[in-house]
């Protein structure tokens, strides 16, 4: 409960005859702000807040509708009587109706019941509402956000932990599917207490350093992921309440695991409960379908040239960091943010007023987005799934980017499950689609994604992806996430990749856990373990990430050999590491590689180790060198390659 501030004597009057009392928590500061697109902080002012007006305690109620002629707020409270608590709309054109109503109760139910344009009649949840009913049902839920935090510790280096030179090993998944009471019943669902009981310790046994979830925020139909959303301030009420989130999350950071939070500002459901046509008008949409209609989800898309609608969506990513304590935000679709002619044909868009594709106010927007997050939640960062060539998506504004602190690298995902998918003997003459990431990897602050698009609508589990016979498609399975845990950039692996699930991802059941019996799939976990380790503690696979001077080719010009081997650079020579990578079916017991300026190295990783369910064929415990005599400028070391096998020297 607030107790409602001296500041706002004046700005309320009250007939206590009255069911609803005038009153307001809006300054004539915020309303300026709020037109103008630039209040970030709209939580504390629109939705449902529990106050105490002269010591009579109740819920304020704000929401911005402004085609509407009336709006109730309604429930079993009153039995959804609408000629009972009318809010009253301000006098200064700002669209925004309030009141306050004495002696509601938290966890009330409640919905608008809005008047809108032509006369027509809405039943809305509220778009600022911080917990809804449970679905299939669709009222907001009056409640209160007070929480004890005990990550102050984590919280103190948070911006060690998230800074962009930091090892960043992301564990993406859905709370609803990763594991449940009943593996297979699409309406059981763990709690977000009994979700964390396991996650925690298993996220600190394979040693991610952060955990990405799908979409949290309150979504009216399971099938969407949650992509499709209608609580932009609200935890969805599956897993349990506000509280039990936060204490999911708080629990995390006592582990040192961040917390990145999908988050999609790019479009919205038409749910007859939701922001689509909110007063009878397209409030938060753009009203031409050319722009506000999305044709591969078939939903809508916020208008980003209204104020009210840039203030409500950058509010509510400051929302999660502030009063979440998050990490990151995974922004979801940039690419359909930003391009007017995104999955349209010719004719179906209309070019900008430069007669370009770029949606100009959402460029504006997501610029504004990121610019305020970093500068009032500096530890945090913002990631993008853009996938496109954009120029510049994660580089600061002032240098002509987005602004964004990494971008997912989609390029690489595809060019290098393409050429995994290949026959091994194929690969020498397709060499180049394995190593062109390298040509552009430091244009951007990339991230390598293996997210959950990836396992879905037939693309087959990861595993399934991989040729050959089962121990060949674990091997080049080992092989593919070792490539990826030393190449340049940060990682993101999909929940169930790192045992090497043997299904799609399907939203409904939980993991195939069993498969953990299974030598085979135990030892692919305690390899992403072992990654895990090897990218978090070796400084070269870390530090410099982002920068052309962490990487050098040793050996590409051989594609017939099937070896590639690059040398990973950190801030001190003294780190630097060696990477080998046979993406043949052939052992080769000695190879030659020459090594300049080092007089030693020893073999730190080989993923064909038994512990890794490999055979454990060429396992260097001595690297023997042939010293050169041409000055000793490199000296030749000769060692094993297992075949389909990653190698690391240091």
């Amino acid at each position: 409960m607030q107790k409602a501030s001296n500041l706002y004597e004046d700005n309320f009057f009250v007939d206590t005859k009255n069911a609803v009392w005038n009153y307001s928590l809006f300054t004539d500061a915020d309303i300026t702000s709020y037109q103008a697109g630039t209040h970030y902080t709209l939580y504390n002012l629109f939705g449902s807040h529990n106050i105490n007006v002269l010591n009579t305690n109740g819920y304020y109620f704000a929401v911005w509708a402004p085609n509407a002629t009336q709006i109730s707020v309604i429930g079993e409270f009153n039995s959804w009587n609408d000629q009972a608590h009318k809010l009253i709309v301000r006098k200064d054109g700002s669209g925004i109706w309030e009141g306050f109503i004495p002696n509601m109760q938290t966890h009330t139910q409640y919905k608008y019941r809005i008047v809108g344009y032509k006369g027509i009649v809405l039943d809305k949840g509220d778009p600022y509402a911080n917990l809804w009913e449970k679905r299939p049902n669709t009222a907001s839920v009056t409640c209160q956000l007070n929480y004890t935090w005990q990550d102050d510790a984590y919280m103190q280096r948070q911006h060690k932990k998230n800074a962009l030179n930091a090892p960043w090993s992301v564990y993406e998944m859905h709370l609803g599917s990763w594991t449940k009471p009943i593996a297979n019943d699409e309406e059981s669902f763990n709690t977000y207490e009994e979700i964390g009981n396991k996650l925690v310790p298993y996220l600190q046994e394979l040693g991610f350093t952060h955990v990405e979830f799908m979409p949290v925020m309150e979504y009216p139909y399971d099938g969407s992921w949650g992509y499709q959303g209608a609580g932009y301030f609200a935890s969805t009420s599956r897993y349990g309440s506000p509280q039990n989130f936060m204490c999911l999350i708080d629990r995390l950071h006592q582990a040192n695991i961040g917390v990145i939070l999908d988050w999609v500002p790019s479009h919205f459901p038409y749910d007859a409960h939701g922001l689509y046509m909110f007063d009878g008008t397209h409030t938060y949409e753009y009203a031409d379908m050319r722009k506000g209609f999305h044709p591969d989800w078939n939903s809508y898309i916020f208008n980003y040239s209204r104020a009210e609608v840039v203030s409500f969506l950058i509010s509510s990513a400051c929302y999660w960091l502030n009063m979440y304590h998050a990490d990151g935000i995974r922004v979801d679709a940039v690419s359909s943010m930003i391009y007017l002619n995104y999955s349209r044909k010719d004719g179906e868009w209309e070019p900008n007023e430069y007669g370009g594709d770029g949606n100009l106010e959402a460029i504006t927007f997501v610029k504004r987005l990121n610019e305020i997050v970093y500068k009032n939640y500096p530890n945090v960062q913002m990631i993008a799934e853009e996938a496109t060539n954009y120029q510049w998506v994660a580089k600061p504004i002032y240098n002509g980017g987005l602004g964004f602190g990494m971008k997912w690298m989609m390029g690489w995902m595809h060019d290098t499950l393409k050429y995994f998918k290949m026959d091994p003997m194929y690969r020498q003459f397709h060499q180049n689609t394995l190593t062109f990431s390298i040509a552009y990897a430091f244009n951007e602050n990339y991230m390598l994604p293996l997210s959950h698009d990836e396992v879905v609508h037939g693309k087959s589990p990861m595993l399934y992806k991989m040729p050959g016979d089962e121990w060949q498609k674990f091997a080049n399975l080992r092989l593919l996430y070792s490539y990826m845990y030393t190449h340049p950039g940060t990682k993101l692996l999909f929940m169930g990749d790192e045992f090497g699930q043997t299904t799609e991802w399907n939203y409904k059941e939980e993991l195939n856990w069993g498969l953990l019996q299974y030598d085979a799939h135990n030892k692919m976990k305690a390899l992403v373990a072992a990654l895990n380790k090897l990218y978090t503690t070796e400084p070269a696979l870390y530090e410099n990430q982002f920068s052309h001077q962490s990487f050098e080719w040793l050996v590409v010009d051989k594609p017939n050999e099937g070896v590639l081997a690059y040398k990973r650079k950190g801030l001190d020579a003294k780190n630097d590491i060696v990477v080998l990578l046979n993406t043949m079916n052939l052992n080769i017991d000695h190879y030659e590689i020459p090594l300049q300026g080092k007089k030693q190295w020893t073999e730190i990783f080989n993923s064909n180790n038994t512990k890794y369910w490999g055979t454990g064929h060429g396992i260097n415990s001595e690297i023997k060198v042939n010293v050169n005599i041409d000055n000793k400028v490199n000296d030749v070391y000769v060692l094993a390659l297992p075949a389909l096998a990653c190698v690391v020297l240091k």
